[in-house]
């Protein structure tokens, strides 16, 4: 019999865990499975799986090196289960603890599944808070219940730098400006060159990984190699160690820039080693500051990495659990249409979403902007299924959990929750594209024309969105000027575009 059984799911992959913090080698046995409900309850990238696998083994086996006793349940191996809760019973009948520890989980229906466990196993269940998160539930529900009508990222942020103390002076922001985003937009000069990124070779762990998920997962989405992933701690710190070296300094200039064949740019690719565990957000923010401070970067670059983290990354969060589980069937601008079949082929004669889809296809992994003004802007303007969208973004990219996922496709792309927190829809038209990325000019649409069928289908589909959710949009403040401009709109233009967006859309299916 041991004291205490561990569970440790594929997402907490942190030796800080809070279900971790009072473990005695002598007593205690830390429990990971990988179980095949949570490997196929969407069809993840192969890329994805294989990371999250590499991920945990190589975990189990650092916590093997300290002396930790771990029970490791392979999906291919003797023990395998199809569900945490059968693997639970397995090893609660194997071990007779006196009481089962764990972490709450980052979706709602895991942490429903927790709870029955209460019921279910005659030993003491001890759910922990998250400890790797900056901001508690209680702290997000405060926030959202302080008299607001509103949830806005920019009054949580605020409230977050100063609880945290980044980039303050004294009580004021660093710089005397909260939020630098303006500066964070510019296009991408030709001749700049890109730092040249590390590559992490997969090992024995890695490879026996691939093979599995190849055999096992072989008709999922995605191309699973070239894979060269950082799948431990150590790599994660190196991972950290060249952002801030490398491409911190140039980040904040280029944040929103595209640029076809260069999918990274100076982007960290951080999100999925901390969306794991295998890093901290306070160690990343630190590192960032710690840059600035010396010299190393700009405070444009720091502020928005840091943005990024104990803005948007806390505040989704808190989203997510104050609205779940209703907020998972947001649909406040009725989109019905089907995902068209190119967001798994990437074959589409639109270069900007060929680009940003096959980048995805191929790396589990696209920037912020190519997710929110490409292909989220594109999910939006063509009235695409909120359900189908977020299935689609939590499957392809390798950092996507739903707590995640759900609010920044539901919120922050689609609009799908009316409001709740982003204040007008993320809608652009090709120019913006344009502006941002050298896409435009390689395509076989011209981002000049706005009718015709030579015309970029952004341009049209624009306008239809505007000109159909007129009745639900037009008391936005942020869109007045918008619907002023499409009221004194040609008729006869305004009709071409809507007859335009109506013949691409009709031919999506």
């Amino acid at each position: 019999m041991v004291h205490s059984l561990r569970l440790v799911l594929g997402d907490q992959l942190s030796r800080g865990l809070s279900a971790l913090a009072d473990l005695d080698p002598a007593d205690d046995v830390v429990l990971m499975a990988e179980v095949a409900e949570e490997a196929g309850y969407v069809p993840h990238h192969k890329k994805k799986l294989a990371f999250v696998f590499s991920a945990m083994r190589h975990f189990a086996e650092a916590l093997r090196a300290e002396g930790i006793a771990v029970d490791y349940r392979r999906l291919d191996g003797d023990q395998a289960h199809g569900s945490l809760g059968e693997a639970l019973a397995a090893a609660v009948a194997h071990h007779r603890p006196q009481r089962i520890v764990m972490t709450e989980p980052g979706e709602w229906r895991v942490l429903a599944m927790m709870r029955d466990w209460r019921e279910r196993f005659d030993a003491d269940v001890e759910i922990r808070a998250d400890n790797r998160f900056l901001a508690s539930h209680e702290d997000f529900r405060d926030f959202a219940e302080d008299g607001r009508k509103t949830l806005r990222m920019e009054h949580f942020y605020r409230l977050m730098r100063r609880r945290t103390g980044y980039l303050m002076h004294g009580e004021a922001p660093e710089g005397g400006r909260w939020n630098l985003d303006a500066d964070n937009r510019r296009p991408l000069p030709a001749d700049i060159a890109l730092p040249e990124r590390p590559a992490f070779a997969p090992d024995r762990i890695t490879r026996a990984v691939l093979a599995m998920v190849e055999a096992r997962f072989g008709d999922n989405f995605g191309r699973l190699t070239p894979f060269a992933h950082p799948v431990t701690r150590a790599d994660a710190l190196a991972s950290l160690d060249w952002f801030v070296a490398n491409a911190l300094p140039f980040f904040g200039d280029y944040q929103d820039a595209m640029r076809q064949g260069a999918p990274l740019l100076f982007h960290s690719q951080l999100s999925a080693l901390l969306n794991c565990g295998l890093l901290d957000p306070r160690e990343c923010c630190r590192r960032a500051e710690d840059a600035y401070h010396a010299g190393a970067a700009p405070l444009n670059a720091v502020e928005g990495f840091i943005r990024q983290i104990v803005g948007w990354r806390e505040f989704v969060r808190g989203i997510y659990w104050l609205k779940m589980p209703d907020y998972a069937q947001a649909n406040a601008l009725d989109a019905r249409r089907p995902l068209p079949d190119f967001f798994w082929t990437a074959e589409t004669e639109m270069n900007c979403l060929a680009q940003a889809i096959g980048e995805t296809r191929d790396n589990a992994y696209a920037h912020h902007i190519q997710r929110l003004m490409v292909i989220g802007n594109f999910c939006l303007l063509a009235g695409l299924d909120p359900v189908a969208v977020q299935q689609w973004y939590l499957l392809v990219y390798h950092d996507a959990y739903e707590w995640v996922e759900m609010p920044n496709v539901v919120g922050m792309i689609l609009y799908a929750d009316g409001g709740l927190f982003a204040s007008k829809p993320y809608a652009a038209s090709g120019s913006y594209i344009d502006r941002m990325s050298d896409y435009c000019g390689r395509c076989r649409y011209d981002v000049k024309r706005r009718t015709g069928p030579d015309a970029c289908p952004f341009n049209h589909l624009y306008w239809d969105f505007l000109a159909r959710n007129r009745d639900r949009l037009k008391d936005n403040r942020r869109l007045a000027v918008v619907y002023r401009t499409l009221e004194r709109m040609d008729p006869a233009r305004r009709e071409a575009m809507r007859r335009d967006a109506a013949r691409f859309l009709e031919a999506l299916a």
